[in-house]
C-alpha cells in the first residue's frame, strides 16, 4: 500500500471519526418543556384554540372550533372503554375525546413489571394529548349550534369499543340538527370515524368536518437527537414534510391578528399528525377527499396542534350528509404499517418511519433485516447474518481490493528501490510508480473501494437501529437484553463480577469503563489491522496505532445492535482478506505484525557515524 492509498483511508477514517465524536461530544441542548397547566390555561378556558377556515367556505364563513380546558378533571367526566389487543384507554364523552389511550404491547422499560406505554393522556394530566372530532359551523350556523369540545355526548348504541364492536354516539341542538359519531377500530391501531349530521329544521345549513390532534408540550421523553425527526410529520399528495417543534412554535396564535398556521391545500390523498422515536398519532381523511392541512401552535397554553378540515357541506332539511375520516394511534411498527399502506390504501405510509437521507438504503436494510429476524427468532443473530448478506453482495469488489492489496505487498521491494532512486524528486518519484503500476496492472485505489462503501452502508444501519421500533428492548444473548441500548456491562465492575452497579448509561464513567462488546470491537479491528505491514511513516503509524482504541470508546455508548454488526464486519473482512491474499501467493504475517506492535521502536543506526 503507498502513501497515496495510505492517505486516503488516513483522511476517511478521521473523517468518520469526526463525526463519531461530533455526535456524542455535541448533541442540541434538551428543550425546556412547557408547562401545560400553567395559570396562562385557565384563562384562556373559554376561548379556544380555533382550527383554520374550513376548505372552500361561503364568504364570512369560519370554523371556531376548539380543544377545550386545560384545567379538566378527567374523573369527573363519563367515559367508554377502549379493548384490543393492542390497546386499552377510553373516550370522553365531553367532546368525545380519544384521550386516554395506552399500548398493551409495549413497556417503558425492560422490566417485567415496567408500566405499560401511555400515548393519549386527558386534560388535567401533566402533558394532555388527545385527539377531537367535530364540525366546524358555516352559513346558517352559530357555534353553540355545533358540537364544540365541552359538548357532553350520548351513546346511542354500543358498549366497549374494540374489533367487531363500534360504538355510535349522539347530540342534538335546539335547531333540528341531529349529529351522531360512529368510531370503530381494529386489532392494531386504527381508529375509523365516520361524522353524519340530519337536517331536521326548515333551513340549509353549512358545516365542515375536521379532525384535531392537540399535544400540550413537548413529549416528556423527547431524544432532541438530529438524526431523529420528532414534531409534526404529513404527507400530501405524495410529498412529506416533517417540521420540527422548533419551526412549529413560529406558527404563533395570536388572536388580534388572526391565527397564522402552516396551511397545506391538499387535493386527492394524505395524512397528518404527530410522530415520536417509537409511536405516532395521525389523522387520515378518506382517499380521494381534499382537505386542509394545518399545523399550529398556541404559546399561551404550549398547544402544538394539527388540523385536517374537510371541504364545507352544504345540508338541505331533510338531508343527511356525513364525512369518513381515521385515526392512527399507536406504534410504529414496520408491518403494520406496511399493511395499512399496501392494503389500507393510506398513501406512502411506510414513509412516516424516518428512514433519513439514505432511505435507498435504509429501506431495504431494514425489510432484509426483517425478513431475517422472521426467519431466525432473534435480532442479534440477524444482524450478524444481515452482515454476512452484506459481505456476500460487496465480495466482488472487495477480492478485487484484495488481489490488488496482494499484488501492492508482492511490488514493495521495487516501490523501495524507486523511492531510494527518486530521492527527493517528488514528480519523478510518482512518475516512476505510476508506470510500474500500468506495467504490473495494479491499482493502487482498489484497497479504499470497500471502506468508502462501507461508510454509507454502516451510517444506514446505525439509522435503522436507532430509529426502527423492532429494535427496541429486543435481547441477543446473556446480558444484551436491548438491542437499541448501548452495551450494559462495565469494566467499572469488572463486567458484572464485583458487587456495585455500572455506570449510568450516557455518563463520563459509563464512556470510559466500557463493556464487553466495545471491547470486543476494538480488538478486532486492531486484529484486522495486523493483516497489513506497519506503515513506515512515524504519524500514519501512530494514528493507526490508536485509531482501534479510539473508535472502541467512541462506539461504547453507541447501539448494541450496532456494535454487534461492526464487529461482525470486522471478523467476516478479517477472514475474507486472509483467505484471498493467501490464494494469491502472499501469506500476510499477522502475528509478527502483533509480536513488531509490542516491541519498542529502534533507532535507525547512522552509517556515517563512527563507533
Amino acid at each position: 500500500m503507498d502513501d497515496q492509498n495510505k492517505n486516503l483511508i488516513l483522511a476517511t477514517a478521521l473523517s468518520f471519526l469526526v463525526i463519531l465524536v461530533w455526535f456524542v461530544m455535541f448533541p442540541p441542548p434538551e428543550p425546556e418543556p412547557a408547562d401545560p397547566n400553567a395559570p396562562a390555561a385557565e384563562a384562556q378556558a373559554d376561548g379556544p384554540l380555533a382550527p383554520a377556515p374550513s376548505a372552500g367556505p361561503a364568504a364570512g364563513e369560519t370554523a371556531a372550533t376548539g380543544t377545550g380546558t386545560a384545567s379538566e378533571a378527567a374523573a369527573d367526566v363519563p367515559r367508554i372503554d377502549i379493548d384490543t389487543p393492542s390497546l386499552t384507554g377510553s373516550i370522553s364523552l365531553k367532546g368525545g375525546r380519544i384521550d386516554q389511550l395506552s399500548l398493551k404491547d409495549y413497556r417503558e422499560t425492560i422490566a417485567p413489571d415496567s408500566p405499560i406505554v401511555r400515548l393519549f393522556t386527558p386534560l388535567g394530566s401533566v402533558t394532555p394529548y388527545y385527539t377531537l372530532h367535530g364540525w366546524a359551523p358555516g352559513a346558517g350556523l352559530s357555534p353553540d349550534q355545533v358540537p364544540g369540545p365541552n359538548t357532553l355526548w350520548q351513546v346511542e348504541s354500543g358498549g366497549t369499543l374494540g374489533p367487531g364492536a363500534p360504538i355510535t354516539l349522539v347530540w342534538e341542538n335546539a335547531a333540528g340538527l341531529t349529529f351522531r359519531r360512529e368510531i370503530s377500530i381494529d386489532e392494531d391501531y386504527m381508529f375509523s370515524v365516520r361524522q353524519s349530521v340530519e337536517n331536521r329544521g326548515d333551513t340549509e345549513v353549512s358545516l365542515a368536518p375536521y379532525g384535531i390532534i392537540a399535544r400540550h408540550g413537548r413529549p416528556a421523553d423527547m431524544k432532541n437527537f438530529f438524526i431523529l425527526h420528532e414534531g409534526i410529520i404529513g404527507m400530501a399528495d405524495g410529498t412529506l414534510a416533517e417540521i420540527n417543534y422548533d419551526d412549529v412554535e413560529d406558527y404563533t396564535l395570536n388572536p388580534s391578528e388572526g391565527a397564522p398556521a402552516e396551511v397545506t391545500q391538499v387535493t386527492e390523498s394524505g395524512w397528518l399528525g404527530f410522530t415520536d422515536h417509537y409511536w405516532m398519532t395521525t389523522l387520515i381523511p378518506a382517499p380521494g377527499t381534499p382537505f386542509k392541512a394545518v399545523t399550529k401552535h398556541d404559546p399561551q397554553r404550549g398547544i402544538f396542534q394539527t388540523e385536517t378540515v374537510q371541504q364545507t357541506r352544504k345540508v338541505a332539511p331533510g338531508e343527511t350528509v356525513a364525512a369518513d375520516s381515521r385515526l392512527f394511534a399507536g406504534a410504529k411498527e414496520w408491518a403494520t404499517i406496511r399493511a395499512y399502506q399496501n392494503e389500507a390504501g393510506v398513501d406512502r405510509f411506510l414513509d412516516s418511519i424516518d428512514w433519513g437521507w439514505f432511505f435507498f438504503l435504509t429501506k431495504p436494510i431494514f425489510a432484509a433485516l426483517h425478513w431475517l429476524h422472521q426467519m431466525i427468532g432473534n435480532m442479534g443473530w440477524s444482524i450478524i447474518a444481515l452482515t454476512l448478506a452484506i459481505k456476500a453482495l460487496v465480495l466482488p469488489l472487495a477480492y478485487k481490493s484484495y488481489v490488488s492489496m496482494a499484488k501492492m505487498k508482492e511490488l514493495q521491494p521495487e516501490m523501495e528501490k524507486i523511492k531510494e532512486a527518486a530521492g527527493d524528486d517528488r514528480q519523478k518519484l510518482q512518475q516512476e510508480m505510476m508506470a510500474l503500476y500500468k506495467k504490473e496492472k495494479v491499482n493502487p485505489a482498489a484497497g479504499c473501494l470497500p471502506i468508502l462503501l462501507q461508510i454509507p452502508i454502516f451510517f444506514s444501519l446505525y439509522k435503522v437501529i436507532f430509529v426502527t421500533l423492532e429494535l427496541r428492548h429486543a435481547p441477543w444473548i446473556g446480558w444484551i437484553r436491548d438491542l437499541s441500548a448501548p452495551d450494559p456491562s462495565s469494566l467499572y465492575n469488572l463486567w458484572g463480577l464485583l458487587p456495585w452497579a455500572a455506570p449510568e448509561p450516557g455518563s463520563v464513567l459509563a464512556l470510559i469503563f466500557i463493556g464487553i462488546l466495545p471491547l470486543c470491537l476494538g480488538i478486532s479491528m486492531w486484529l484486522q489491522q495486523k493483516l497489513n505491514p506497519t506503515p513506515t511513516d512515524p504519524t500514519q503509524k501512530m494514528i493507526f496505532a490508536w485509531m482501534p482504541w479510539v473508535f472502541m470508546f467512541m462506539l461504547g455508548s453507541f447501539a448494541s445492535g450496532l456494535v454487534i454488526y461492526w464487529i461482525a464486519n470486522n471478523m467476516i473482512t478479517f477472514t475474507q482478506q486472509y483467505a484471498i491474499m493467501r490464494s494469491h501467493g502472499h501469506k500476510p504475517d499477522v502475528f509478527g505484525n502483533i509480536k513488531s506492535s509490542f516491541k519498542r521502536d529502534k533507532p535507525t543506526p547512522d552509517p556515517g557515524k563512527k563507533k
